[in-house]
């Protein structure tokens, strides 16, 4: 500030209240010995204080601010200060306005202003907001070109399926963001980087700041979205690769890292392969270790997971990449135990049939004896395998064997009746045929 000499006292005259406008020093308006007329603004008789001001001699310059300033309308300037948050641009002396820095820029990675702006420069800006009471506005430079997502060629400039190439301005864990121009941005997930290559984080494959071509998948006017892909730009490996690596191909194979579950392998044509630890063994004994070339086995080939398993141990000792056969369930082994008794019973009963309608009607005792014999006989052998089977799998599968056979033999009696019952009807017809014939012979004595 200046003090000023007001006849034996001294008043203090802040540099804020020397000019409505921004200075920089009290030099850049005042003089030493220079007499100046001020305004006692405060006076503290315990300190001996006096405060003054020389701007509240002229009108406010708010109150001079012309009333066709407002909201849309375009102002000129000069940059008077610059901060980490924006910039003061001054319309006239004493009314300034701020330019935040999300408002110098349609592109959504805010940068400092001091990439934009510097202090002195004259531009032209867009009032955002006015407040007169409160002598507060704030105003914007992207307003002055169009807003890059509302133009009428975006839809086709991005259309699906067109390349692309922009540069990378972020990176996450699920991908990376990249500006395709001033304001259109696009991500890009981590797995639609590489066709061949397992990504964890994209900062593996590519770094902020460097350009990647890629290619748009879905483009979201509405809500400004773009979805793009690096990958993409080349055909899908895997179609090839489903004839070269084959199961039972072997392949000349770099083990890239371990873990406890197995490692992870470098095949051919740079695409990668996992082998578990167990087929990591080697002949002699002693496991695989990174950065080994060795030879691999492929044993799995999935083109939908895009995963390979391959084997080193299968290559010299057979049958080590052979998936474990899963054991039958009890149920099952109970159910087809029941279906292979009843189709013995059934081709039982048939053969039996068979037999008594092929036997002379002279010899029907041999019949009836020799069909329980010959059907009650498959069915003690379907009983006798059945019940050490069923006593392996379940106590329950004990106590229905019994029943089985006992419904077993129920069917062989009952046909052995019906049988009997018809071996009986040929011989009272051939009685009554007899005595029919008697009788005449009585009539002629």
């Amino acid at each position: 500030g200046v003090f000023i000499d007001l006849g034996g006292v001294d008043g203090l005259l802040h540099i804020t209240d020397i000019s409505w406008g921004r200075i920089n020093h009290p030099e850049d308006v005042l003089n030493l010995d220079e007499t100046v007329k001020v305004v006692v603004l405060d006076f503290d008789e315990d300190k001996k204080r006096i405060s003054l001001g020389m701007k509240q001699l002229t009108e406010h310059p708010w109150d001079s601010l012309p009333e066709g300033i407002e909201i849309g309308t375009k102002v000129k300037g000069k940059i008077v200060n610059v901060a980490d948050y924006g910039a003061f641009l001054e319309l006239q002396s004493g009314v300034e306005g701020l330019i935040h820095v999300s408002e110098m820029s349609w592109s959504q990675h805010l940068r400092n202003p001091s990439d934009f702006l510097e202090v002195g420069a004259e531009l032209e800006a867009v009032v955002l907001t006015i407040e007169r009471d409160d002598r507060k506005m704030s105003l914007g430079i992207k307003q002055l070109t169009e807003d890059p997502w509302t133009k009428a060629d975006v839809v086709q400039k991005y259309a699906i399926g067109t390349e692309h190439k922009g540069v990378v301005r972020n990176l996450t864990n699920f991908g990376l963001f990249i500006e395709l121009e001033e304001g259109i941005d696009g991500l890009v997930h981590v797995s639609d980087l590489s066709w061949t290559k397992k990504i964890k984080h994209p900062s593996e494959f590519v770094a902020v700041g460097e350009e990647l071509e890629v290619q748009v998948l879905e483009l979201d006017i509405e809500n400004r979205r773009l979805a793009l892909g690096h990958k993409q730009l080349e055909e899908n490996p895997w179609d090839t690769f489903e004839t070269v690596f084959e199961p039972g191909s072997v392949h000349k194979c770099t083990i890239i890292s371990k873990m406890d579950k197995g490692a992870t392998l470098e095949l051919p044509y740079g695409i990668e392969g996992f082998c578990t630890t167990r087929n990591l063994l080697k002949e002699d004994g002693s496991k695989a270790d990174a950065g080994e070339t060795l030879d691999f086995k492929v044993i799995e080939f999935s083109k939908g997971d895009k995963r390979i398993l391959l084997s080193h141990t299968s290559i010299f000792k057979e049958g080590s990449e052979k998936p474990v056969k899963k054991k039958p369930s009890k149920k099952a082994s109970v159910k087809n135990l029941e279906a292979t008794s009843s189709l013995g019973d059934l081709a039982a009963l048939s053969s039996l049939k068979d037999k008594m309608d092929d036997a002379p009607a002279k010899k029907p005792a041999k019949a009836k004896k020799a069909a329980p014999a010959k059907e009650e006989a498959p069915v003690a052998e379907e009983v006798a395998v059945a019940e050490p089977a069923v006593e392996a799998e379940s106590a329950k599968a004990k106590k229905a064997a019994p029943k089985k056979a006992a419904a077993a033999k129920a069917k062989p009696k009952a046909k052995k009746a019906a049988a009997s019952a018809k071996v009986e009807e040929p011989e009272a017809e051939a009685k009554e045929s007899e005595e029919s014939k008697e009788e005449p012979t009585e009539d002629k004595k």
